[in-house]
């Protein structure tokens, strides 16, 4: 059994989306000072780095973060290989990229993934657009993550969150192939927050 961790490591100076909260890092009792034990405080954004999408994130009055339901983030998934897409994943590039029929966990490898080696949020990635997640609900899949910090506009996450699909943003997949794996991501409990930074795993078995 091989275990890739796909989450991106939160540290201050890392890329966030414009007008979200950056990193902030501190330790607030050290040993070196004569505390007993090292304690640190994290300031972040409830967006930052590999993190689930609440149905309140773009739904008012809808659940937080703390009320989705967690079977769609456990079990299997797919990788797909999408690449080649240049700016938005709609309908089209969605049959393009080959979804397995029957799938219901897939994950989006785009250029994006090389992005996650800069400091700086580029406004320059791969998203979807309206068309591109209906399709994929149209096909049965009920949990959609990508490899940069947005889904996509508007129309996909209303399209998607509105359907109560799991969205999961963020993910680092610059080492993983594309097909079948296990997968596991678990938000913070975050009582009526409209995301929640997770840890994702990918198991292959084989």
């Amino acid at each position: 059994m091989e275990i890739l961790d796909i989450s991106v490591p939160i540290r201050e100076r890392m890329p966030v989306y414009p007008g979200n909260a950056g990193v902030a890092l501190r330790r607030v009792d050290s040993i070196a000072d004569g505390a007993v034990a090292n304690v640190s405080a994290v300031d972040l954004g409830a967006h930052t780095g590999t993190h689930v999408d609440a149905p309140n994130h773009f739904i008012d009055g809808a659940p937080g973060v703390d009320a989705v339901a967690l079977a769609p983030l456990m079990g299997d998934a797919v990788v797909v290989d999408a690449t080649a897409v240049a700016k938005t994943i709609d309908a089209a590039a969605v049959a393009a990229v080959g979804v397995p029929a029957g799938a219901e966990r897939v994950l989006f490898r785009t250029r994006n993934s090389q992005l996650w080696e800069q400091d700086e949020f580029s406004e320059d990635f791969v998203s979807f657009d309206a068309s591109g997640a209906r399709a994929l609900l149209d096909a049965g899949v009920r949990l959609v993550g990508i490899d940069y910090l947005s889904i996509g506009d508007p129309g996909a996450h209303h399209a998607l969150l509105g359907a109560d699909a799991a969205v999961v943003e963020g993910l680092d997949l610059r080492a993983v192939e594309p097909g079948p794996y296990q997968f596991l991501c678990l938000p913070l409990k975050l009582v009526g927050s409209d995301g929640g930074p997770a840890r994702a795993v990918l198991i292959r078995t084989t």
